[in-house]
């Protein structure tokens, strides 16, 4: 067991592995960084769409050096409008009006040196301080849009967004019809939901970070997409962009975060 970790006895009598700094790691198929997170901040009212897509299509937008993570073959593309809640950096509050915002990305999965991650094609958010920091400290492709989520899980969620330049926009609304579940390895849903890395190219250097959560608790749900402009600007040949192959909804996680660290300094190590 690594410095820092400690091993206890759950209630069900099940192992459970956590840091000294409290993070239950069990779940995560991969040692999450030892040093301090830097970020903490809940990602709420999420609701995710996802397309099948051909990797043929997809490779274009990826930088070189990352590698199109399949699920029996099939390559996937998500749409998740959620609500960004309550950022703020390790050690200080959160500030109103400013550390919650709506935020739609389009993320693909990805794979490098065996760690599975995600990769944003865009991430429009309603937070001018995130777009003009995270995208020229890292590289995250932060556009600025009106983004907004509102409803419950039980009530269901509604969702627009437009993008200030271009006008790309999402909108539409999503329900719940089933139980709430956890993902089992093996599924299409693990695949999806239970990763906990992401990559970004900056400066034509690959960087790497970490994400911590519990696992995602979800459901299965029906979408009533109005308009998905967003979608498809990126030419990936879905042929209804209205017309998501997957719907899930979740309530949310809180999260903790990392650097993003050059992966080349990361593999040295």
């Amino acid at each position: 067991m690594k410095y820092g970790m400690v091993q206890n006895l759950g209630c069900d009598g099940i192992n459970m592995v956590t840091r000294k700094d409290s993070l239950l790691v069990d779940h995560i198929p991969f040692p999450m960084p030892e040093g301090r997170w830097i970020l903490r901040q809940n990602w709420k009212k999420l609701t995710f769409l996802h397309w099948e897509v051909e990797p043929d299509l997809l490779r274009p937008h990826l930088p070189d050096g990352l590698d199109i993570d399949l699920f029996d073959g099939k390559a996937y593309v998500g749409c998740i409008p959620f609500v960004m809640e309550k950022v703020r950096p390790a050690g200080l509050p959160a500030v109103p009006g400013i550390s919650t915002f709506g935020e739609f990305n389009i993320r693909t999965y990805v794979i490098k040196n065996g760690v599975p991650g995600v990769f944003f094609l865009t991430l429009d958010a309603q937070s001018r301080v995130t777009c003009f920091y995270a995208n020229r400290r890292y590289g995250l492709a932060y556009q600025y849009a009106k983004a907004k989520v509102t409803g419950t899980f039980a009530s269901g969620y509604s969702w627009s967004s437009k993008r200030a330049k271009g006008g790309s926009a999402l909108s539409g609304s999503a329900k719940p019809t089933s139980k709430v579940r956890q993902a089992e390895p093996g599924t299409l849903e693990y695949f999806l939901f239970e990763r906990y890395s992401l990559y970004t190219a900056h400066n034509n250097r690959l960087r790497h970070g970490y994400t911590h959560h519990i696992k995602w608790l979800y459901t299965d749900a029906v979408a009533d997409v109005k308009t998905n402009t967003l979608v498809e600007g990126y030419n990936l040949g879905i042929a209804d962009a209205t017309a998501p192959d997957l719907v899930h909804m979740s309530e949310g996680v809180d999260v903790v975060t990392w650097h993003l660290n050059l992966l080349e300094d990361e593999n040295d190590v």
